[in-house]
């Protein structure tokens, strides 16, 4: 029937009993295929991480600098990556670097919710954000 028609015979459950066919022009259908996946690709959004390092003692004019840059990238949809860098012996100091983070956390709630809860990592306590979706 496919060879009168003038079309391929496409296997389509090979797993089923008996294995079921269907008559298709299999090109088509391949090239079909492929667009659908190049239009799910286009849609699907890039997650864009931005970073923001503080150090242990960061003053507050500092502090409130880097927190509304902070909430305006989570604004644009990106994803925040919070960290306190500790240099040297500074690292006795990685309550006051928890702390700094927390309070980032509890000021931008509004904006965004926590994604990782402040974590040691060798000289870095970090911390994600993720924006909150908006309606």
């Amino acid at each position: 029937m496919a060879e009168e028609q003038g079309l391929d015979l496409v296997e389509i459950s090979p797993n089923a009993e008996p294995p079921v066919v269907k008559i298709m022009d299999y090109k088509k259908y391949v090239y079909e295929q492929k667009k659908r996946e190049k239009a799910m690709k286009a849609k699907a959004s890039k997650v864009t991480v931005k970073e923001i390092r503080f150090g242990p003692n960061t003053d507050d004019h500092d502090y409130e600098f880097k927190k509304k840059h902070a909430e305006k990238f989570l604004k644009d949809g990106a994803k925040l990556k919070a960290y306190v860098f500790f240099k040297g012996r500074s690292i006795i100091y990685k309550d006051q670097g928890e702390i700094l983070l927390l309070r980032l956390a509890q000021e931008l709630e509004e904006v965004g919710k926590v994604e990782q809860m402040p974590k040691l990592e060798g000289k870095r306590m970090i911390m994600f954000i993720a924006p909150k979706k908006t309606k």
